[in-house]
């Protein structure tokens, strides 16, 4: 007696390869799904990268921009500094030239180039009377000592001008005494010798009348001195 084989009918093949078939395409669903999420999740990476990396590059610009920012505020206040120097630096060159143009002026009246006119002293020195008991007759006349000690006293106290008889003296003239007369620039002049001086009134005084001073020592060698305040002296030129 044989023995009989089971076989697969043909519905059952079928089946078969129907699951077959399905199993194929879930799988292919399943990795097309896998793929296209690891590809947008790929791609969303990418696109975190890009916006992050243009966050930091803005970011970077700003602090650099910052930084610039800082630089120009600084140079802008170094700037500023220095215009300020340049300013003072002018004001004092204008102050300087002020400075220098009144120097100027007061050694062109020093050397008696330019007219002098304004306000000033005037010093009268005659000769006393003629004493008998004088065995000297130098004793009661003037001499270019006490000339020298009036115009030495007139300058320091900041005289500008000065002239004796009306002639004007300057940086380099020269005063002799000949006997009654005395010569200034080699031109003679008799007594009585008139000094006058242009300056400030105020200080011209009080430096001539000063106990112990000119004044007293003039009237010591028996000299007629006369000091008065002057209003208003012109001098020429020379």
């Amino acid at each position: 007696m044989k023995k009989l084989q089971n076989k697969p009918t043909r519905s059952v093949v079928n089946k078969r390869i129907i699951f077959s078939i399905v199993c194929l395409v879930l799988g292919f669903i399943l990795a097309y799904s896998y793929s296209l999420s690891s590809s947008k999740k790929l791609s969303g990476e990418t696109v975190s990268n890009k916006y992050f990396e243009q966050e930091e590059r803005y970011r970077e610009d700003l602090i650099q921009q910052k930084e610039r920012n800082k630089e120009l505020a600084d140079e802008l206040v170094a700037r500023q500094q220095q215009v300020r120097e340049i300013e003072k630096s002018l004001s004092g060159s204008e102050e300087q030239y002020d400075n220098l143009i009144e120097e100027a002026e007061d050694l062109r009246l020093l050397l008696g180039v330019l007219p002098a006119t304004g306000q000033g002293v005037t010093v009268q020195l005659e000769d006393a009377e003629y004493n008998p008991e004088s065995v000297n007759p130098n004793d009661y006349i003037v001499h270019e000592s006490h000339v020298f000690q009036v115009l030495n006293e007139l300058k320091i106290s900041g005289a500008e001008a000065i002239t004796i008889n009306g002639q004007r003296l300057h940086a380099n003239s020269y005063i002799k005494c000949n006997g009654p007369v005395i010569t200034i620039d080699g031109q003679p002049y008799p007594a009585p010798f008139v000094i006058e001086a242009v300056g400030d009134p105020s200080v011209l005084l009080p430096s001539l009348q000063l106990s112990g001073g000119v004044l007293d020592q003039l009237v010591n060698d028996n000299i007629v001195v006369t000091i008065e305040e002057n209003s208003k002296i012109k001098m020429p030129a020379l």
